[in-house]
């Protein structure tokens, strides 16, 4: 709700699109697909993961649209608020909490994330970063300006570069946000995106024209570059590796935004005219393309080119777009330009994700304790901003970072999306929500998606949850049969304990209490208001679905 108490709106279809592909289009795109797909073996890597979108991908987002839509047509925009009215029952703003958490704690890190990009688009711009021709050298300044040797090295008088860029990030998305749907985030995003866009194919145009750079290595040609991206390997025996099936599962809830809670919340804006089948559809796509046609082919190919396979293989994402590409850039001519515009992509995209992040946050505290513009945007920036300034602090290792990422990044991600399939799918009812879905729809969902969202999706969702439990927790080795526990479970309950990692969950959890017990006061206002609020009335009635 806006400050005059109104129901905000998207002002078009174009802008929702725009909003929600810039949501889903992020870091992730550009830098942790590529790497995964060259780590995993392109091929099967691709097979996983074009299979994870049919069968949770593309089902949890149109599941995600039509439960926000049918909500905010009741008079719903926050997480809280629609499951308080999906379920029916107490439970149900408590279940949403998750769509307000796991956002408003992945802001906190991922912002800081952001100032990185920002701060490496300006380094080239000013030639900070021509430091030679070796990857250690890019590592260490990388390792410096993130404080990831000591902490609270960040906050040091002549180590704070990265603070100041953090400043102007974290101010302008909170100028955005105060601005409201339509006039900050889809304003910013219908020009954020194009422009995203361009200068992605600017820096894949260079990237193709790279040829041979050095030919007293004719192997590290760019034609072999694609074909170490995306060429088939052992197919059969990749396959058999679960850690793929997981990576590329994780790949898809990053991708595509989905589990978070922000598309449930952008969906809630949507009237009952809109295409939510196509436009779900339109954003999915768009984001697909930057990821596989643009980001596949820029980040890899690059480093392969000058680095090799063994320069750009065990390559991790922050390794790979902090410390190798910056190496590459530094070989090409212009480096300046190409590295300025590279980074500064990842700025946009960056900044088009961290937005969606916060208006769940900015909807539940509008709509669940009545404040205004102002006073929701400052208790918002107040929370992050102290985890912010705790993730920045605990800078070491990245520690603090990883922790959080861990826990609510994937955790909790797993968790959310499985509710917003089974509520779709099993709570409002396959058939209800297969009418709802299709109101205004110029575009059916072809009917084997009933199967694939009532029981396959669930079921895959428990099978890789079940995976991820047993090898990222627990550390199962299939091969052997043993159980070795994972560093984040150890690191909490283990012989030598990181306080750092405690003191991160500790965090998490505050910020979990503190939205539960915003959530009961909201529960109170909105029974309150049940006799008083006017319900919007669908114009027709649900008809039954077409034989």
């Amino acid at each position: 709700m806006d400050r005059r108490g109104k129901t905000e709106n998207w002002s078009s279809r174009l802008g929702v699109i725009f909003a929600v592909s810039g949501s889903a289009v992020g870091l992730g795109n550009f830098l942790r697909f590529p790497g995964l797909a060259a780590q995993y073996g392109s091929g099967a890597f691709m097979i996983a993961y074009f299979i994870s979108l049919i069968l949770i991908g593309i089902p949890i987002c149109w599941a995600e649209w039509t439960l926000g839509r049918y909500a905010g047509q009741r008079g719903y925009n926050s997480s809280p608020g629609i499951f308080h009215a999906l379920l029916g029952r107490p439970l149900g703003k408590y279940i949403g909490v998750l769509g307000v958490v796991i956002p408003v704690v992945i802001y906190m890190y991922y912002v800081y994330i952001e100032a990185w990009c920002l701060g490496y688009a300006w380094y080239y711009v000013n030639g900070q970063m021509n430091l030679g021709g070796e990857v250690e050298a890019y590592g260490n300044f990388w390792s410096s300006y993130v404080g990831a040797t000591e902490n609270g090295l960040t906050f040091a008088r002549d180590q704070n570069q990265v603070v100041l860029f953090l400043l102007i990030v974290f101010t302008l998305n909170f100028i955005i946000i105060y601005r409201g749907l339509v006039k900050g985030i889809e304003f910013f995003c219908k020009f954020a995106m194009p422009a995203l866009i361009v200068l992605a194919l600017v820096t894949l145009v260079r990237v193709l024209t790279l040829g041979t750079p050095d030919p007293g290595k004719p192997e590290q040609s760019l034609l072999n570059g694609l074909g170490y991206m995306w060429n088939p390997g052992d197919v059969g025996t990749q396959l058999r590796n679960p850690q793929l099936w997981l990576a590329a599962a994780g790949q898809i809830f990053f991708s595509l935004s989905v589990g978070f809670g922000v598309i449930v919340t952008y969906a809630s804006y949507l009237s009952e005219k809109d295409d939510i089948v196509l436009s779900g559809l339109t954003a999915s796509s768009a984001n697909e393309f930057c990821e596989v046609a643009l980001g596949g082919m820029i980040t890899v190919p690059a480093a392969f080119v000058f680095l090799g396979a063994a320069g750009v293989a065990g390559q991790g994402t922050f390794a790979l777009g902090f410390k190798v590409l910056p190496l590459v850039f530094s070989k090409m001519p212009s480096p300046w330009l190409f590295g300025s515009v590279f980074f500064f992509l990842l700025f946009l995209a960056a900044v088009t994700s961290s937005l969606s992040m916060l208006q769940p946050g900015i909807a539940f505290l509008e709509e669940g304790l009545g404040l205004g513009r102002k006073q929701s945007v400052a208790l918002l920036g107040l929370l992050t901003g102290t985890g912010c300034l705790f993730v920045v602090y605990h800078s070491k290792d990245l520690k603090a970072l990883d922790t959080i990422d861990f826990w609510v990044g994937t955790f909790l991600i797993f968790v959310m999306a499985s509710v917003i399939i089974v509520s779709f799918g099993w709570i409002l009812g396959l058939k209800k929500g297969w009418v709802e879905a299709h109101k205004g729809a110029e575009l059916r969902i072809p009917g084997f998606f009933k199967l694939i969202i009532k029981y396959l999706s669930p079921l895959y969702l428990l099978t890789i949850f079940v995976f991820w439990v047993l090898f990222n927790v627990l550390g199962w080795d299939y091969t052997t049969g043993k159980f070795t526990p994972a560093a984040y479970v150890l690191d909490l309950v283990g012989p030598e304990p990181n306080t750092v990692a405690r003191l991160s969950l500790c965090w998490v959890a505050v910020v979990i209490v503190f939205f539960m017990i915003l959530s009961a006061t909201a529960g109170r206002r909105w029974d309150n208001q049940a006799g008083k609020r006017t319900v919007p009335t669908p114009a027709n009635p649900l008809p039954e679905e077409p034989r």
